[in-house]
């Protein structure tokens, strides 16, 4: 004769477990994540970062969390992205901050010239750094994770010494870079990348600050011929989350995007783009009609003393936000340091 109470305990265990099931099923329901950013889906970036990042959540979401890419401003202007994701009109969404100079003043650090030099371990200790900041300085949004691309000069004529900006019209890559221009008397043309090659064209704009390979993939080879042979400046890149979307997500799921917005990511991404880019020297050194301007090491050390005093107004914009400027900025250097990824 079976024993009622084993019976009534077994009983109690099964409807435990099958309640258990429906609410872990109940939990993965799935849901979809819109992640917009506006480079065309063509480039390496999206090849290098957005496509496998969107393929690795959901093979580790088991598919709860399917991907959509909006590529090419499709949901909205470049310099809106991040306003986008705090809306909710894309669940996430690739920012520049420096398309919004001033509004985020700590990650600016990334944008001062000449201090990253190596985009991999570059995008890892910015990265790094910046997470301290990030849930106060973009407290609207959930923070992925920051990285970077490193550029130079491309112009209508050959750019070797400061000196020879001023008067020059140029498109600036960010507010940072816009800032070092205006010091050395260039007038700043505020265009973002997609709009870039049109501002050349023009006749707009005599020069641009532009990752190498972007120069090719943008079609901008086809409105300047030389191109500076320096490591002049870093513009850094946010991937930002609607908040609402992810404090509803079940608790796998959000550890499935916690996951893929860390600091390995934040180098995996800025090391696969940086190298992607800086291939583009070699493409255009080869190509018919194209320049590749030589910098010596004395004209490199006029170009460093010359956007001394941006740094000075990094460290100014910084304590204004209440932060200790000139040690976030020994701290920022002591991790570029640390990880061999300085200028």
């Amino acid at each position: 004769m079976k024993n009622p109470i084993q019976t009534s305990l077994r009983a109690v265990a099964m409807a435990t477990l099958l309640l258990g099931a429906a609410v872990a099923q109940a939990q993965d329901k799935a849901v979809e994540l819109k992640f917009a950013h506006w480079l065309p889906a063509s480039h390496p970036l999206a090849k290098l970062g957005f496509e496998p990042w969107a393929k690795s959540v959901e093979a580790a979401s088991k598919g709860s969390i399917k991907v959509a890419l909006f590529p090419a401003q499709q949901l909205g202007k470049a310099a809106d992205h991040y306003d986008m994701a705090r809306d909710g009109i894309a669940e996430m969404t690739w920012v520049n901050p420096g398309y919004q100079a001033g509004r985020f003043p700590m990650i600016a650090a990334g944008e001062l010239p000449f201090l990253i030099g190596k985009p991999g371990p570059g995008s890892a200790a910015l990265d790094q750094w910046y997470r301290s900041y990030a849930a106060t300085e973009m407290k609207d949004v959930k923070f992925c994770f920051a990285h970077v691309h490193i550029g130079t000069f491309h112009a209508k004529k050959p750019i070797t010494e400061p000196g020879q900006l001023k008067g020059m019209k140029i498109r600036s890559a960010n507010g940072t870079v816009a800032q070092t221009m205006t010091l050395l008397g260039a007038t700043n043309v505020q265009v973002s990348a997609p709009e870039s090659r049109d501002a050349l064209d023009k006749g707009v704009a005599d020069a641009i600050t532009f990752p190498w390979n972007s120069i090719v993939s943008f079609g901008i080879d086809k409105a300047v011929k030389f191109h500076s042979d320096m490591r002049f400046y870093a513009s850094d890149f946010v991937w930002v989350l609607n908040k609402p979307w992810y404090d509803k997500l079940a608790a796998g799921q959000k550890k499935v995007i916690d996951d893929h917005c860390n600091n390995e990511w934040a180098g995996k991404v800025g090391g696969a783009w940086g190298d992607e880019e800086d291939s583009g020297q070699a493409k255009l050194e080869k190509t018919p009609g194209h320049t590749i301007v030589k910098i010596s090491p004395a004209q490199l050390d006029v170009w460093k003393k010359a956007v001394d005093p941006v740094y000075a107004q990094w460290v100014k914009a910084a304590d204004a936000a209440g932060n200790k400027g000139q040690a976030a900025l020994d701290d920022l250097r002591k991790e570029l340091a640390n990880r061999k990824a300085g200028s």
